[in-house]
């Protein structure tokens, strides 16, 4: 990992990316003629090797991260495999992975779970497989002043959800600084383009914190136990299964951190007070504490 300067971003959102989002002519609540931009979204069609595993509704974006991470995080990409191709075609919106084992993956695409995401993801096959058998890194530490930091970070950097809303966002981050920032309608995907920049470029889980704007749901923290990371943290609330889960695993779970204020309901030990929230200026309305803008 190289040294960043505070702010710098390894991958961050582009707002202004082509086809990402399009303007759209209305009327306001007075009647008025308004022009509004909108997130686009498209069907994207996963195949590893010569299966078809999925099709998913993404903006389109970083459509290999989105396939690499989204076969690491149904376990049909094993950390040892060895990728030998990734194609994407834009006209007929198909992304291939290939790898050099060779994969059939029938029974497990029989069972399918639907998740509670705002846009539904699937998980396919047994979702708690392995899940027991993960040991998160027990001496990593989140600094509240980091905390505070990061989540200013975010919510002021430039990004889709800024500028067109309907979208969700997840960040990568470590030290107190956001490294990786992505965007998606669904946010599986934003999680999921995370998990394959990780793969690709051979990132440690262990040290890291995972920043959510969506709810703390069972899925959220089973993918992100999954990863590796220890931590997860997010500006909205939580489900009773999530927290459950979190707890079983050992994840220090943190939401409804806004502004000054977080909840920690699992392993509130790797937390470390070194910023007393008193110094801190609120910079969001408290009757927003309970919600989420990306709920």
């Amino acid at each position: 990992m190289n040294t960043l300067d505070e702010n710098q971003y390894l991958l961050a959102p582009a707002p202004d990316g082509e086809g990402l989002s399009t303007h759209v002519s209305g009327f306001d609540e007075n009647g008025q003629p308004v022009t509004v931009n909108v997130v686009t979204e498209k069907p994207v069609t996963l195949y590893l090797n010569s299966q078809e595993i999925v099709t998913m509704m993404t903006i389109g974006d970083h459509p290999d991260l989105l396939a690499v991470g989204y076969l690491r995080n149904q376990n049909m990409l094993k950390p040892d495999d060895e990728i030998t191709g990734i194609d994407y075609d834009d006209d007929l919106d198909v992304v291939v992975v290939r790898t050099k084992r060779q994969t059939n993956y029938e029974q497990i695409l029989k069972k399918k779970v639907r998740t509670s995401g705002c846009a539904q993801g699937t998980i396919f096959g047994d979702i708690m497989d392995g899940f027991d058998d993960v040991s998160l890194n027990q001496e990593t530490r989140l600094k509240t002043s980091d905390l505070y930091k990061l989540t200013k970070t975010i919510n002021t950097t430039p990004s889709l959800y800024l500028s067109a809303g309907a979208i969700h966002g997840c960040v990568l981050c470590q030290d107190g600084r956001a490294l990786v920032y992505m965007e998606d309608v669904g946010r599986h995907n934003a999680v999921d383009k995370i998990a394959g920049w990780m793969h690709l470029n051979n990132e440690n889980a262990g040290d890291k914190v995972f920043y959510t704007t969506g709810r703390l749901t069972s899925e959220m923290v089973i993918k992100t136990v999954m990863m590796g990371i220890p931590v997860l943290v997010s500006r909205s609330g939580f489900t009773a299964w999530g927290v459950e889960l979190a707890r079983r695993a050992g994840l220090t779970l943190i939401g409804r951190a806004r502004g000054k204020r977080f909840t920690a309901l699992s392993g509130h030990e790797r937390i470390i007070r070194d910023l007393e929230p008193a110094s801190i200026a609120n910079e969001e309305p408290d009757h927003g504490r309970k919600g989420s803008r990306h709920d």
